[in-house]
């Protein structure tokens, strides 16, 4: 029957598109900052693709920096932390390559879907007021706009913008955000709320584009500062000379990945989704559907199966022809909870019994089913065994 890839938050295969423009690009024979004609040539590629990501994104072509990876847009976006108060700040639902940088503990400002409660509003006033006694302090804070693990999404499905928290006693404190909109763009329309976050960032192979390049969506009135300096490339806001070919399959994947949600394909994979997660449910009353109950993205779904692995679930499930992840990461060989999971309030052993399976859009009917009825075979065996 062949292999089935249930792993698209991970990445995702290439675009049809991101192919063709990658190859054209591969005959470009000129250095974007050379100013003879193959060097205009190579330029007008990368100038392209910056508008195409700008369109899918909803910002203006100057605000996009391309950089290798989501990873070293986030880096970029905090090395301005001093610009935003000076201290910076992620939730511990942030992907790692921010939450490593996290300057506070705000582990108990996330409720049981993930998000800040209101609880944890207040708490995060007093956070505020304690790096700054005046109405001007300030921080960086990362929200992401969706949860890379559970789907589930911080704010309706908005982008998050930067804000202000107010308190009866403590007064009114500004922060300014990151907002991590990697598993949001492609999938989901980016919408704004009135006030843009100062940073956002994503990257291509989430959305159909080649590994390798991301963005920084830089939304303020000053140029970043660069943390890689030499040449002066994109603007001398990241040097280095472009990945031209990689850029070009950025933009095509965007353009593409816009066309997409404009049809409204997500809205069959999230059919695909409920089928799936119903089927499951019939063969497991203990199976949990992290966020179920919350808005979520349209592909996501985090089944935490209280007693059984995550790890042994994918080995198994990859052993039986399908590809999905765990809800623990691995360091140096030791497999440790998901963080994410542990701060929305689960516990040690339910959070390391999770498992993401996530869609995409040439996932059928038929590979969904498959996939169910192999899990279920397998957790039948589970309990036996553990009876």
């Amino acid at each position: 029957m062949g292999r089935v890839y249930l792993d698209h938050n991970a990445t995702t295969p290439l675009r049809v598109e991101a192919r063709h423009a990658m190859g054209g690009a591969m005959d470009v024979v000129g250095n974007p900052s050379s100013v003879h004609a193959e060097g205009r040539a190579a330029k007008m590629l990368v100038e392209r693709a910056r508008a195409q990501v700008a369109q899918l994104v909803g910002c203006n072509v100057q605000q996009v920096v391309f950089t290798s990876s989501a990873t070293e847009a986030a880096a970029l976006a905090v090395a301005q932390k001093a610009r935003h108060g000076g201290v910076f700040a992620a939730l511990p639902t942030e992907h790692d390559c921010l939450e490593i940088w996290s300057e506070a503990e705000l582990d108990s400002f996330t409720n049981s879907q993930g998000k800040m409660s209101v609880e944890g509003a207040a708490r995060f006033l007093d956070w505020l007021c304690e790096i700054g006694p005046s109405e001007e302090a300030s921080a960086l804070v990362a929200m992401s706009a969706a949860n890379s693990e559970t789907g589930v999404l911080a704010n309706g499905g908005k982008v998050v913008g930067s804000g202000k928290v107010h308190g009866l006693r403590r007064g009114t404190r500004r922060y300014s955000t990151i907002c991590d909109i990697t598993q949001l763009a492609g999938k989901m329309p980016v919408i704004y709320d009135e006030v843009t976050p100062s940073y956002a960032i994503l990257s291509a192979h989430k959305l159909g584009g080649p590994k390798g390049v991301g963005a920084l969506i830089n939304f303020t009135a000053d140029d970043p500062e660069p943390i890689l300096r030499g040449g002066g490339q994109e603007m001398n806001r990241r040097s280095g000379t472009e990945n031209i070919i990689g850029i070009a399959g950025f933009g095509a994947a965007a353009e593409a990945a816009g066309r997409d949600v404009a049809a409204g394909r997500w809205d069959e994979v999230a059919q695909l989704r409920s089928i799936l997660e119903k089927a499951i449910a019939s063969a497991s009353d203990q199976t949990i559907f992290v966020g179920n109950e919350a808005e979520r993205l349209p592909n996501t779904s985090c089944m935490l199966t209280p007693g059984w692995k995550g790890e042994t679930q994918v080995m198994q499930m990859d052993l039986a022809g399908f590809a999905i992840s765990a809800g623990s990461a691995c360091s140096s060989g030791k497999v440790k909870a998901s963080k994410v999971l542990l701060a929305m309030g689960y516990n040690e052993t339910e959070a390391a019994s999770a498992v993401r399976v996530s869609l995409g859009l040439e996932t059928t009917k038929d590979e969904v089913l498959r996939f169910a009825d192999a899990w279920c075979r397998t957790y039948r065996k589970h309990q036996t065994r553990a009876a």
